[in-house]
């Protein structure tokens, strides 16, 4: 993750604080999500990486098209809480840390994480 990791470590933690702190919020607000069709969320994430895993290699994450795919990808996690700037790169950051989401993710291309955390720090930082 090279342009998150040359983030300053205070702002990685910021990011990752707020990230904790929205979903907190957020879980507490709407009964735990209940208004989410989850099933219906996992799917629109399964076919997004199934979109943009090909692109490894072969785009940049800042390139029109993953940037299309992160407002899809942003648009599918709003439907849980409308992150702020720095929840959505903490966002980014919580699936490269556990370890759990990094298996999940990493299932559709091994690279996967790494390259979703760019594009989401790209967009997060273009567009939010």
């Amino acid at each position: 993750m090279t342009l998150l990791l040359s983030a300053t470590p205070e702002y990685l933690q910021q990011c990752r604080d707020a990230q904790a702190r929205e979903q907190a919020a957020s879980l507490i607000a709407t009964n735990q999500w209940a208004h989410v069709d989850k099933a219906q969320a996992h799917h629109d994430f399964q076919r997004l990486y199934g979109e943009l895993a090909p692109l490894i290699g072969y785009s940049e994450p800042s390139s029109p098209a993953v940037q299309q795919l992160m407002a899809r990808h942003y648009a599918i996690a709003s439907r849980f809480y409308p992150a702020s700037r720095q929840a959505y790169v903490g966002t980014a950051l919580f699936y490269a840390e556990n370890a759990d989401m990094k298996a999940f993710h990493d299932a559709y291309h091994p690279r996967l994480v790494e390259f979703l955390g760019e594009a989401m720090f790209v967009y997060a930082h273009s567009e939010l």
